[in-house]
């Protein structure tokens, strides 16, 4: 039997999604507990890997098991035996060819800014503190010259092993409350560091350091070196993995801003 779940993380105290080495990644972290209601061990696969640092509030990942437990047992039973950062908020039996990263059909991120002079100690790990003013609708112009099909060879890791760099984006937008900007990005598929990536050059042009047609600019080079800084992985949160309608999996919503954020 195949099991997708719904999973909630802070990124604060992990080495990222994956189980490592040395330190620790979410993935095991689920994998021992939910190893326990099952009653044997199993792996976890999720839909985007997340790194160091990153959160995530609409994770999805399955496994397998020849357990037969009722969803309220799989998340009852996870959640007591995760530590408070990590979280299930939904569980499903799913079609064997379910897979939660190939079935996929779009996948969104929230990239939040804390845009004020003063930082904070409260959200110091959950947002990007930048104290020049940052223009939103220069921000906007930017993002909109990014969207579509393109080669984002420009805004990928040093170190990504995607073998393509095309990808499909679909919605980079740039909303400001008060003090917080939130970056909300929609792709069908991300490369390494890639929304880190735009945030930091659309950070640039937000700040008068560069000027909107640059992100076009940097787009069609394809030279990582002449983007903007990589923005702190704290500030980026995994919000939503869309599926084929036909599969019944929940979709959450997107809000402006992530709860309990400040007006």
């Amino acid at each position: 039997m195949r099991i997708a779940i719904g999973i909630e993380y802070d990124g604060t105290g992990y080495n990222g999604w994956q189980r490592q080495k040395s330190g620790t990644g979410v993935q095991e972290i689920l994998e021992d507990a939910l190893g326990r209601v099952a009653d044997h061990p199993l792996e976890v696969v999720c839909a985007g890997r997340t790194d160091t640092g990153v959160h995530a509030t609409g994770q999805v990942a399955h496994f397998d098991t020849t357990a037969e437990r009722t969803t309220r047992s799989w998340l009852l039973g996870a959640n007591s035996n995760l530590p408070d950062d990590v979280n299930l908020t939904w569980a499903r039996p799913v079609p064997e060819n379910f897979h939660a990263r190939y079935s996929a059909v779009a996948r969104t991120y929230r990239y939040l800014i804390l845009n004020r002079l003063n930082r904070s100690s409260l959200y110091r790990r959950r947002a990007w503190w930048v104290h020049d003013h940052l223009d939103v609708a220069r921000m906007q112009a930017a993002a909109d010259l990014l969207l579509g099909e393109r080669d984002f060879s420009a805004f990928r890791a040093a170190g990504c092993q995607a073998r393509t760099a095309t990808r499909e984006l679909r919605r980079l937008d740039v909303r400001r409350n008060g003090d917080w900007l939130a970056l909300t990005v929609t792709a069908n598929a991300f490369l390494q560091h890639m929304v880190r990536n735009l945030a930091g050059t659309l950070v640039a042009v937000g700040s008068g350091e560069r000027e909107p047609d640059w992100a076009r600019f940097v787009l069609e080079s394809g030279d990582r070196t002449l983007a903007g800084v990589a923005a702190p992985a704290h500030g980026l949160t995994l919000v939503r993995v869309d599926y084929p309608g036909e599969l019944g999996l929940p979709s959450p919503d997107v809000p402006d801003l992530l709860p309990g954020m400040p007006a």
